[in-house]
């Protein structure tokens, strides 16, 4: 996989911040293993002092802030600890829903091995919902957490029987066009891959105060397969 140019990525940049588009399937920080890109590293050949301000999954796209000093870093860390910035996700779910800004406030505990679930014990987690368009078999669904638990999103939509299309995981199936597609004819000898290759996951705002207290928010569009998986999931409703 060609990985793209940082700075070709960058939504917003000033004197303190840099806010860009995440591509997926390039992790934030450096993972337990191995020497593979990441975006911290990338930023860092761009800019010294860069720290990452908060982490998406690997496989999550969408906005992600970075803070180009520690005045700045410490700032922003702050208004995620009082839960004072904004964070806007859009999901692609498996089923037909009508939610409503609906709330989800069900615990959340890490287990082993990257994983988490839902304990009545764990860490409190809060997810709004409320849906933005249906299709045949799947809802785009926008999602709003309140607090930033591992696996949050898409623990909550699991929970509401709305699985993540391609979160495996937390109980979402791959997506085939030939499901929807009537007409859908393969090459002899070819096999059919799931239509989008990850969970269909995308951080599409983030708001929050820069130093001087004036309020930002930025958008990210979606990258090629989420935006081409939307495409056609309205093209044959």
């Amino acid at each position: 996989m060609k990985h793209p140019d940082f700075q070709d990525l960058i939504l917003f940049e000033d004197e303190d911040y840099i806010v860009i588009n995440k591509p997926p399937y390039l992790a934030t920080l450096d993972e337990r293993i191995g020497t593979a890109p990441n975006i911290l590293r990338m930023a860092r050949q761009y800019h010294d002092d860069v720290q990452a301000c908060h982490r998406l999954d690997k496989e999550t796209s969408g906005a992600l802030a970075l803070a180009k000093n520690p005045e700045a870093y410490r700032h922003l860390s702050m208004q995620f600890e009082n839960r004072e910035v904004s964070k806007l996700y859009h999901a692609v779910a498996w089923g037909i829903h009508q939610f409503d800004n609906q709330l989800v406030d069900r615990s959340i505990e890490t287990t082993s091995k990257g994983k988490a679930r839902l304990a009545y014990k764990g860490k409190p987690a809060e997810t709004y919902f409320t849906t933005l368009e249906t299709y045949t078999r799947h809802t785009l669904v926008q999602c709003v957490p309140v607090t930033g638990r591992m696996h949050q999103i898409r623990l909550h939509l699991m929970y509401l029987q709305a699985p993540i299309v391609g979160d495996t995981l937390y109980g979402g199936e791959d997506f085939y066009l030939s499901s929807i597609k009537k007409k859908f004819n393969m090459k002899e000898g070819e096999e059919e891959q799931p239509f989008i290759k990850r969970f269909a996951l995308h951080a599409a705002k983030l708001s929050f105060a820069k130093l001087s207290g004036e309020p930002i928010t930025v958008e990210a569009p979606y990258p090629k397969d989420f935006r081409v998986l939307v495409e056609n999931l309205r093209q044959y409703k």
